[in-house]
Parts: C-alpha cells; structure tokens; sequence
C-alpha cells in the first residue's frame, strides 16, 4: 500500500503494542475454504488458460492464492485493485517479499492512471498477518508513484486492530492522503463505488458481512444492496451487441454510445495528455447512462469534457453482458504469446473473424480509433504498450469478472499487438 500508511516500524517505539493488537476470535481462524475451490497445492490443476501461472513460474506461488485481483474499473472510471486478506495462508507458507514483489507488478500497470484499491480486512489473522518488518519492507518499496494516482483507499469491515494502526501512524500520515482512506462496514456500502458482482468477493467475507448485519437491530440495519432492475425499453449500458444492433434505425453494428464518444474524442480528445488514464464526475457519468438509457440524445460537444467522454466509453465495454471480445476466445487470447511472431497476425485475424458480425465491427471501429490516439502519443502520452493496459481487460474478462495479474499480462499482450498490427488485421 501507500508508503504514506507504512513507516519504519523498526524504529517506531509504538510497535511493541501493534504487535499485542488481537486481530481476530477463534472461530475467525478456521479457514473454511471459499467459492473460488483453492488449494494448497495446484501444480498438478493448472492448464492453459487458467488464471494461475505455470508451477514453474516465479511467482506461481503467490498467483495461486489468488490474494491480488484486478476487478475492471469503478463507478468513477477509475481501476479497481482488489486485496483479499482472507486469501493469506499462514505465514509460514507464502514469501511475504514474493508477495510485495507481486503487488508492485499489479500496481506498477496502472499507477500511471487514476485507480482504487479495496482491501478486504476479514480473515487477517494472528496465524497470516505479515510480519512488522514486511511494513518495513513495503515502506520501503513504495514511493510517489504508488501514491500519486490513488484516488481511495477503502477498509472493508476494519476492525480495532486496523482503526488502531491508522490512530498510532496518525501523525505521519500526509492530510491529503488520510482524505483518501475509507472505511466500509458492509459490503452493500460499496455499491456506491463499484458493482460488488464484480469483485469476486470471497465467501468467507460475505458470510462475514451477512452475521454482522443479522447482529444489528432491525431499526439499525444499512440498506441492502439495490436489486437489478429490469432493462429499461431504451436500455444501452449492459445490453447484447446484437440487441442494440436490432434497435438500431440504420441497423449500425456499432453501437450509439461508441460512435458518440469516440467521435468527440477525436475531434477533441486526441492531444490531451493522460486520455483514457483520469476519472470523471461519477455524478455525470450516471446523469449520462441515465439519459442513453431513457433513449434521449447525448452531445458531448455541449459538455466539453474529454475524461467524462473517455470513461463512458470504457464504461460502456466494461458493462456489455459479455466481453468484446468474447468468452469463446478467452482461453485462445490467453495463449496467444506461445504463437510465433511470423504467425501472429495471421492467427489474430482469424481469431477476430470468427466474432459476431457486430463484435467485429465494433472492435474495428474502436481499434482505429485507439491508432489514432496512438500515433498522437508524444502529446497524450499513450502508445500502445499504455492503451493496451487501460483496454486490455475491459476488452476482455474471464467469466469470474475478477482476473490475477498473470491472466491480464496475455490479455494486455493481445491488446497491444492488435494496435501494433492493426493495419494488416483488418485488412
């Protein structure tokens, strides 16, 4: 986390008393296992495509656990980092450095953006807390960049022991960065920044979530998290392709919302520096949806504003029932870096010709696009390596929705040689 929360607790004369700090009851420490049916040995399950690395990859014995997640992007447009401490086995099986290694080459894709990070708190125990000298190591290892483009920090079911270690840093904390940290009591107070489905959230934390709130008086019970309401007539975000092309008065594969955004983006987006990479006004991205929804126009030429244009448009892929690309191609595009680079785009090509006549044409709409925005990178800074990163997994997700760092690398991957090759791709 930020270094602004860790300091050099070797010198801190507080830190005798942190580590006296009961973290969790008995019953909190019997580890009953979760949806995601993890193991402790994996080695022999793995197959291509999984979003575990290979046994003999180096940190293959920090993916497995599934600790770190990348969850697509919040209410705000903003990437969601995800860190499950129910996930942590005891300390004496996991490399606590592995693990700090492995969260900096999380952070380290999108530090460059806006993004948030959730940290679900429950099932940190005495048995798997890190060691205070792993604070140490961390405060070490993460400077300003880390921080710099966090926009919040938010404590899922904090307990006294993390209200404490916040209290004791208190003084060493910067104002701005204290700003940033939330903290949630239950899991429905998250709706307000990022659809919970999404996340992937462990068993354990919602049975957890589920006691707390059978605990409350009823006259004290938070709000439950909204149902799904039904599609609007005029619905656009989080309906099929081949719906919209239906609706569609021209019969236009490609649907309003990207022809809309992507049209005022290069008029007026091409040369803004950190295009794709900032947030917006969560308020008028929802006035937004709203009125797309309602089947009302929308003019971004009236609004002005290239982030809120940027974030609809990402938010739009992100929210399609499934992936642009396709949960038929997802184990393909994963090993796609075991193809040769002589075969690589004839391989792609015909990978993306086997998708729906709209998914195709939409992905080649939006793929142009990007190659424009590419080749203005001296002004915006986004090449393709930096487009690939915020696009890569809002093109493409595993039918978990949650991804580990191993399974967006090869998603990432496709994505950037896509808009290297674009050119002869789709030809």
């Amino acid at each position: 986390m930020s270094s602004d929360l860790l300091v050099d607790l070797g010198e801190d004369p507080a830190t005798a008393q942190l580590g006296q700090l009961k973290l969790s009851t008995i019953e909190d420490q019997q580890w009953p296992p979760d949806e995601s049916g993890l193991k402790t040995d994996v080695s022999q399950d793995f197959v291509a495509g999984s979003p575990h690395l290979p046994w003999d990859h180096p940190f293959y014995d920090i993916a497995r656990h599934q600790i770190i997640e990348v969850a697509g992007d919040d209410n705000f447009g903003r990437k969601v980092i995800v860190f499950n401490a129910c996930r942590m086995p005891p300390q004496h099986q996991l490399d606590h450095h592995k693990l700090l290694m492995y969260l900096k080459g999380t952070l380290d894709q999108y530090v460059e953006s806006d993004y948030t990070l959730i940290y679900f708190h429950h099932g940190l125990t005495s048995e798997n807390k890190p060691s205070l000298g792993w604070l140490r190591d961390a405060y070490r290892e993460f400077d300003r960049k880390y921080k710099k483009n966090i926009k919040a920090l938010y404590i899922v079911h904090p307990t006294m022991f993390i209200k404490t270690l916040l209290f004791l840093f208190k003084p060493l904390i910067s104002f701005k960065f204290g700003r940033k940290i939330n903290y949630v009591s239950y899991l429905s107070e998250l709706e307000a920044v990022v659809k919970c489905d999404q996340l992937l959230i462990p068993a354990r934390v919602t049975e957890y979530d589920n006691k707390l709130r059978a605990a409350l008086k009823p006259s004290t019970q938070p709000p439950a998290s909204p149902p799904h309401s039904p599609p609007l007539p005029h619905q656009v975000f989080g309906v099929p392709l081949s719906v919209l092309r239906q609706r569609d008065p021209d019969g236009d594969p490609v649907p309003v919302v990207m022809r809309d955004t992507i049209s005022f983006l290069t008029e007026q987006g091409l040369e803004i520096e950190g295009i794709f990479r900032r947030s917006a006004n969560v308020t008028l991205v929802k006035e937004v949806q709203l009125r797309y929804n309602s089947g009302e126009a929308v003019s971004f030429r009236e609004m002005e504003d290239v982030h809120l244009a940027a974030v609809i448009l990402k938010t739009f892929l992100r929210e399609l029932p499934e992936p642009l690309l396709t949960y038929q191609l997802y184990n393909d595009i994963v090993n796609f870096t075991s193809v040769s680079g002589e075969n690589q785009v004839e391989v792609m090509k015909t990978l993306l010709e086997s998708l729906p006549e709209e998914n195709y044409a939409s992905l080649r709409y939006l793929i142009t696009f990007l190659a424009q925005v590419s080749a203005n990178s001296e002004l915006n800074k986004m090449t393709n390596s930096n487009l690939a990163v915020v696009f890569g997994p809002n093109l493409l997700w595993g039918r978990d929705n949650a991804m580990s760092l191993s399974a967006i690398g090869p998603i990432n991957n496709f994505t950037r040689t896509l808009l290297d090759q674009q050119h002869l791709v789709f030809t």
